[in-house]
């Protein structure tokens, strides 16, 4: 008896292991205790997972999938599709191609579980963008640059003779949100990506990817014909590079006939690129182009480039790119980060947009979290994505947002795109975070369709991922939405940016300065801190930034007085003593704000803890450990900026505002041994 009941205990004991809740589901997790009659005269890998899908999860009336090739390019495009018919009675799924009727069942059970679908249907859906696409920034060794959800998924040395499970559970994630693509390695990009033995890898991955309508992307070196070709050197007017670039195309897409392109960061950080050569960044791409022309595939060029000498690099994209405006070929889309700096906590929009306007442009969006805490910090991003997107350039007048600048709404060219880097990593929920996992979802929800509210695509997340129990919705919600403000409250306020940490960009180090360092790889660079105020001056006064944007923008955030105040500090050297809006001098407000950042994260503590309840305990405990990191590191960013910039400003914090706990010593004698990879 005693041995039967150890045994119960003990198989118990492996149940409940098994069942505990470790978020490797995402928001893949409708469960029906019934079989679902869906019905299709064609057969497919694609056709057969939707069927799969909707068999085991939709609770409705019998679906019926059809191919109607002929709305190809009338209303679906390659990609839409419609749902029309009755819940209790029958649903058809129509579309132009077979990815079309995955992305409509996906489209049916996320209404589903969010409680949208009414008894009548009627819906006709089509992405935003031709190109949806994630960049890994994943190295051959499996650490991955700026990552930090664990090392990387992709097990190099185990492919292609060992298919890890995971490889579909990513490419199913994806095409549940609409992602169809992804670049599997990093920007700055080892050559030996492109050598034989590590395409029958990305072969492998690929062969797994095709039936969920993903594509595979390779980032690759420029250098490569003179590394891995032996040739005498990589410039792209060099006949005998162009022939290798040619002839590696081809044996690429003997391969996977359905290969992507490439990603070429050049001339950037280090990598080498057509500039070594005196050629152009037209010139390097369109090389690459025309090996990759005859199979449909594409070039994303980075404008991720600054210089050491430039007076502001916010402004060397803009002046490297523009004079090359309509100078790319038609399968060349250039990849601008959404800011002109780098995925700082906020920044006004790349001026690039709107202003490039014969060459497309893809938005470079980051979804891992270099610069807002890591995996530590709950940050929602589609609150920050909805600023960028919905920001008007006056390109065209008004309404000339970034959002139709680059879908096509504007500006026809060939194809439309955008880029998210990845904050997927080999850690059991993916993300390092389990809320990290909203801003991969809320990626692709924006991707497919840019019009969509971060309030809305939260709560389709959370019902997804969580409940729907409103209790629950509605307070997290809320946390979410909040986050990102609260984010650039305690780290950069005001339009403060870039003074992290040396090197891995965590923490706050605004008096960080080395003798031999680039003065554009330093805080003080761009706080610009001293006796009299502080700021970048980017106005016709200082570095004439704003002459980058068109009219009004360029009067407006040039005026001291009619700049927004959460760009201030990016367009405007202030003195300390500056009346804000409110009533405040800028010393204050600026004391206020990182305050008040300090204040919501506790909020947010205690959101979470009233939860504890309506979640189960693993994520429970996750969420709320990692907010107590938070809080922390909150405290650390407001006492380790106001300390330093009192010694400046040389006035008192205000008297109702939570005292330093630290000294500025001891913050300045902290070093983390943390690099750019995880």
């Amino acid at each position: 008896m005693c041995k039967f009941f150890v045994h119960i205990v003990a198989l118990l004991f492996i149940s409940s292991a098994v069942l505990a809740e470790d978020g490797s589901r995402l928001w893949l997790r409708a469960e029906t205790q019934s079989v679902a009659r869906v019905f299709s005269s064609m057969k497919s890998p694609t056709i057969e997972i939707a069927m799969q899908e909707l068999t085991t999860q939709w609770k409705g009336a019998p679906i019926s999938l059809n191919i109607k090739k002929a709305l190809k390019n009338k209303l679906f495009g390659s990609e839409g599709f419609s749902i029309a018919g009755n819940v209790n009675e029958g649903v058809t799924i129509s579309a132009s191609a077979e990815i079309g009727l995955l992305y409509a069942a996906y489209h049916l059970l996320r209404l589903q579980e969010t409680g949208m679908v009414s008894s009548s249907i009627d819906i006709t859906e089509k992405p935003a963008c031709d190109v949806r696409i994630l960049n890994h920034w994943d190295n051959l060794d499996g650490t991955v640059e700026r990552g930090y959800a664990g090392y990387s998924l992709w097990k190099w040395h185990e492919l292609p003779a060992v298919i890890s499970p995971r490889y579909e559970a990513y490419a199913r994630a994806n095409a549940s949100i609409g992602i169809n693509g992804t670049v599997l390695n990093n920007v700055n990009a080892s050559p030996d990506m492109l050598k034989s033995d590590y395409l029958l890898k990305v072969k492998a991955l690929a062969d797994i990817f095709r039936p969920y309508g993903i594509k595979v992307y390779l980032s690759v070196n420029f250098s490569s014909p003179k590394i891995i070709g032996g040739l005498a050197d990589s410039d792209p007017l060099n006949p005998a590079v162009q022939e290798w670039w040619k002839n590696k195309v081809k044996e690429i897409y003997q391969l996977i006939p359905d290969f992507g392109g490439f990603l070429v960061k050049a001339n950037s950080e280090g990598q080498p690129g057509p500039q070594d050569y005196g050629r152009t960044h037209a010139d390097g791409a369109n090389m690459l182009a025309d090996a990759l022309k005859p199979n449909d595939g594409i070039v994303m060029w980075r404008a991720f480039v600054y210089n050491p000498s430039g007076e502001d690099r916010a402004k060397q994209a803009y002046l490297e790119f523009m004079p090359l405006d309509g100078k790319f070929r038609d399968n060349v889309l250039i990849q601008v980060k959404n800011g002109p700096i780098d995925f700082q906590p906020r920044e006004p929009f790349s001026p690039l947009f709107g202003a490039m306007q014969q060459t497309a442009l893809m938005p470079e969006l980051q979804i891992t979290q270099e610069y807002l805490g890591f995996s530590n910090h709950l940050v929602y991003l589609a609150t920050q994505w909805k600023e960028f997107f919905d920001s008007d350039t006056y390109c065209r007048g008004v309404g000339s947002t970034v959002a139709k600048v680059t879908d096509g709404s504007i500006f026809k060219h060939k194809l439309s795109a955008i880029a998210g880097v990845a904050n997927v990593g080999e850690d059991a929920n993916w993300t390092g975070h389990h809320i990290a996992q909203a801003n991969w979802y809320a990626f692709g929800r924006l991707a497919w369709n840019n019009t969509l509210s971060a309030e809305t695509i939260a709560e389709e997340w959370i019902k997804q991922t969580f409940t729907s129990d409103e209790t629950f919705v509605a307070p997290v919600r809320k946390m979410l939405m909040d986050s990102w403000e609260t984010a650039v409250d305690y780290m950069m306020p005001l339009g403060l940016h870039h003074i992290f940490a040396w090197d891995h960009h965590y923490g706050p180090e605004p008096w960080c300065y080395f003798d031999w360092a680039r003065p554009d790889w330093l805080p003080k660079y761009y706080h610009q801190t001293d006796t009299t105020g502080l700021g970048f001056n980017r106005t016709k006064t200082g570095s004439n930034a704003v002459s980058q944007y068109f009219a009004p923008l360029n009067e407006q955030w040039g005026d001291l007085s009619a700049c927004p105040e959460k760009l201030l500090l990016w367009f405007h050297h202030v003195p300390w003593d500056y009346q804000m809006k409110n009533g405040r001098i800028l010393w204050d407000e600026l004391c206020y704000r990182y305050d008040a950042g300090v204040q919501q994260v506790r909020e947010f503590q205690k959101t979470w803890d009233m939860m504890e309840q309506l979640v189960d305990p693993e994520r429970f405990r996750h969420v709320q450990s990692r907010l107590k990191i938070q809080s922390r590191d909150a405290v650390w960013w407001k006492d380790a900026c106001l300390l330093y910039f009192q010694t400046y400003s040389k006035r008192p914090i205000p008297f109702d505002i939570e005292r330093p706990v630290h000294e500025l010593e001891d913050l300045m004698r902290i070093k983390l041994e943390l690099k750019h990879h995880n």
